[in-house]
């Protein structure tokens, strides 16, 4: 609609100059007039060539002007001497001689016309000069404005009811509302409202949420800003934003601040190879003095919030400037039942959707992936056309999430089919026989995201830290794929499929070494290198911690470790060879398996097939998942 308003103003300002342009040569359109002379025009006359004369109305000038019609129409024009003889001639030779009329004024239309030119383009230059001039970042000359977009009072809707998952996060920036609505019942006591709170956590948890939250039930002006928007390429642009959005802030006291990304323009300074003397660092020193310096912000309380508070600067992270630190974690398996719940309520939900059964599930999902969780059930549920969201649908949108989408469409030969079964059957099964290790929950040779297949191993509960008897069995089910490959096709008939399982693991065992002190060898010492990186605010030169013979003695360590648990994997497949078959046949059937088939296979009985096979027709409804009448025992089957 916007477009079409300018297109009808543009076409009505062009057929005004237009008009105007014609009624510039309005008088002379569809006429000639010739300049000749005086001479000449009574040559003409005496030819007999003219036929009416027109004189100017000014008679007693000494300087006579003069307009002529010739006998073919044609108009000329010519100046001479007043000569009062000329009429007598051009009354012999009958010439029709008419006194020119005095100017009139002209009408309105026509002065109206004369001056919309200039009109136009004096406010076409003036609709230009605000357009530069105006704020909000979209003019020429409106760098140094601050782009921090303002919500009233009554603007933000969100609450703290809106918020779930972070209880600890709320108590700590409860008091800061508090403070807002009623400033006495502290000042009373000496106390002083912090300068500024920094939120820290990682994506998706909820920090801007949180901000929202406390503007929202304070009832007070809101600025929301982003790091990056103070940056420009031009030197001083961000200082004159920072200062711009403080003035502007001190106007609206008490209000709030907040900065999204502040580790966008909060970054160590003197960082890279370019010196101090750049824009972010002009920036970053505008926002320490506003922060905290001569002059006071009163009133006006800065909420940032970042996922890298270790790339800051020590002098924004100190009291006075971010008094507090708010960590904004993954929430616990009780905050994830009520952040299902928020993001529940505008689901129709089937009778057998319990938040908690998925909340135990999905452990380590953020805010923002339960939020995707509860978004893509949805979509399940309305690519069937079901009326309501039930428990499968969340199954199905969690698998999606951890897994990836399948990729049914993707052609496999059966060689690989196989060989993709045996490994995933590899990982499931070691996985199952190691101590301390996250249960199996579903095995898949459906191609989901990049992989061929998965084995999806889901947490009985939250875990915080591993000790060392886990960390090993995380190697051995680790190496569970590529040992399963080894054994039934040989080792000259192993693949590429295990590579990222390779580089997990050695990752692992050298974090163990080098980081987590969990090896007998080196002991509890620290052996990383420095990994910080330049442009973050670390040196410039790498030093070396370790001398060449420790470097060497760490990787003859970490290749013990990983030996003894491709050792340890070998065996532990090996004494279940016959389970490893059952469980590939069966990926081989039903492509994918869950835990009760997985049960069944481990327990020493023939997995039936799963549910949705029953459901969908495939098998009789009598058979039951996970209770084929044959054990495990007896020959292997033919490969």
């Amino acid at each position: 609609m916007n477009d079409l308003v300018k297109n009808i103003v543009v076409f009505v300002v062009v057929g005004f100059l237009l008009m105007a342009v014609m009624n510039t040569f309005a008088p002379d359109f569809g006429k000639t007039t010739q300049e000749v002379a005086y001479s000449k025009f009574l040559d003409e006359v005496d030819a007999g060539a003219v036929t009416k004369v027109e004189f100017s109305d000014d008679s007693s000038a000494a300087r006579t002007e003069l307009k002529y019609t010739r006998g073919d129409g044609s108009v000329g024009q010519t100046w001479g001497p007043y000569d009062r003889d000329l009429v007598n001639v051009l009354v012999k030779r009958k010439v029709e001689i008419v006194q020119a009329k005095p100017p009139a004024g002209p009408p309105f239309w026509a002065i109206v016309l004369n001056i919309l030119p200039y009109l136009l383009f004096f406010g076409i230059a003036f609709y230009f000069i605000k357009q530069m001039q105006q704020g909000g970042g979209k003019g020429a000359m409106s760098f140094g404005r601050s782009r921090a977009k303002m919500q009233g009072e009554n603007d933000v809707k969100v609450t703290f009811a809106d918020v779930a998952g972070c209880d600890e996060a709320k108590e700590e920036v409860g008091e800061l509302v508090e403070f807002l609505r009623d400033p006495s019942k502290f000042q009373k006591l000496g106390g002083r409202i912090p300068r500024g709170i920094l939120m820290v956590g990682n994506p998706g948890t909820g920090k801007t949420l949180l901000a929202r939250a406390i503007a929202g039930e304070a009832k007070v002006p809101f600025f929301s800003i982003s790091g990056s928007d103070f940056v420009e390429m031009f030197v001083g642009v961000g200082a004159s934003r920072v200062r711009d959005m403080f003035d502007t802030a001190k106007k609206h006291a008490p209000c709030i601040i907040f900065i999204d990304e502040i580790d966008a323009v909060g970054r160590h300074r003197g960082a890279g190879l370019g010196g101090g003397h750049d824009e972010r660092e002009q920036t970053l020193n505008q926002l320490l003095v506003e922060m905290d310096g001569f002059e006071g912000g009163e009133g006006v309380i800065v909420i940032a919030a970042t996922n890298r508070p270790d790339v800051l600067d020590p002098a924004l992270l100190r009291p006075g400037r971010f008094d507090r630190q708010v960590v904004v974690g993954l929430p616990d398996v009780k905050g994830r039942e009520q952040i299902l719940k928020v993001h529940m309520r505008k689901v129709p939900l089937d009778a057998d959707v319990d938040a908690m059964t998925i909340a135990r599930g999905t452990p380590g999902f953020s805010g923002a992936d339960l939020a995707n969780l509860v978004n893509e059930a949805a979509l399940f549920a309305a690519r069937e056309n079901a009326k309501e969201v039930r428990m499968e649908h969340f199954d199905k949108a969690r698998d999606k999430i951890l897994m990836g989408a399948e990729r049914r469409s993707m052609a496999m030969s059966e060689d690989e089919k196989r060989l993709t079964a045996y490994h995933e059957a590899g990982h499931a099964i070691v996985g199952r026989m190691v101590p301390e290790h996250d249960p199996v929950y579903k095995v898949t040779i459906i191609p989901r995201g990049r992989a061929l297949g998965v084995t999806m191993y889901l947490p009985e509960g939250d875990k915080y830290s591993y000790n060392k008897v886990a960390i090993e069995s995380q190697l051995c089910s680790l190496y569970g794929g590529r040992v399963a490959e080894e054994l039934i096709f040989g080792p000259d008939k192993v693949t590429t499929g295990a590579s990222n399982d390779i580089e997990r693991a050695t990752k692992m065992a050298r974090s163990m070494v080098t980081k987590w002190g969990l090896s007998d060898e080196l002991g509890p010492i620290a052996y990383a290198e420095d990994e910080g990186e330049v442009f973050l605010g670390r040196s410039v030169s790498q030093t070396k911690h370790v001398s060449d013979d420790t470097a060497r003695k760490i990787d003859e360590v970490v290749r013990g470790i990983l030996d003894r648990a491709y050792a340890r994997t070998t065996q532990i497949l090996q004494d279940n060879i016959d389970k490893l078959h059952v469980m590939a046949e069966a990926l081989l059937t039903y492509e994918t398996i869950d835990v009760s088939q997985i049960d069944a296979v481990m327990e020493g009985r023939v997995p039936g097939p799963p549910l949705d096979w029953a459901k969908s027709g495939k098998v009789s409804k009598d058979d039951k998942p996970g209770t084929g009448p044959d054990p495990i025992g007896g020959p292997a089957p033919q490969i």
